[in-house]
């Protein structure tokens, strides 16, 4: 009873997190301009090629203590922190044709991430369109430290 507690607190604080990026026009045409740049995969895209076992590198982009938060889990999957993405991901990522799913919290930081992937030289990087919480809110399972986790709508 106490995991399911502390798993819907998790889910929870994810979906009603509000996102820590100020919304200035300035930073709106940058956060655009990226998300045209490598466009997005929704979370049933994202879902299906999981499923499908297509080969697919899911990267969580978020800092260390959001993590907690629980992770979409893949075959194939990283994280590395958006600080220090140019830093880390080609010791980490070889192959610059693989198809890259970057996510956070909202899916801000992941297309910035992403598109930093493709200035890198990841062709097929792009971003998972509303980060954790739009895969959540779709009824897909988060993994934690507490196990797996899904959010169920009650029903009326």
């Amino acid at each position: 009873m106490r995991s399911k507690i502390i798993n819907l607190i998790l889910i929870v604080s994810i979906l009603s997190a509000t996102s820590l990026m100020a919304r200035f026009k300035e930073t709106e045409a940058l956060l655009s301009e990226a998300k045209r740049e490598v466009g997005e995969m929704t979370p049933q895209e994202l879902k299906k090629m999981i499923d499908s076992e297509e080969e697919v590198i899911v990267l969580d982009v978020r800092e260390i203590e959001q993590r907690a938060e629980g992770k979409i889990y893949a075959d194939d999957s990283y994280a590395i922190t958006r600080c220090n993405l140019e830093f880390q991901t080609m010791k980490i990522i070889e192959n610059k044709d693989a198809i890259i799913v970057s996510y956070c919290r909202g899916g801000i930081r992941s297309a910035f991430a992403a598109q930093t992937l493709r200035k890198l030289g990841y062709k097929n990087a792009t971003s998972l369109k509303g980060g954790l919480k739009a895969w959540a809110k779709a009824g897909y399972v988060i993994e934690t430290g507490l196990g797996v986790t899904k959010l169920v709508k009650d029903k009326e």
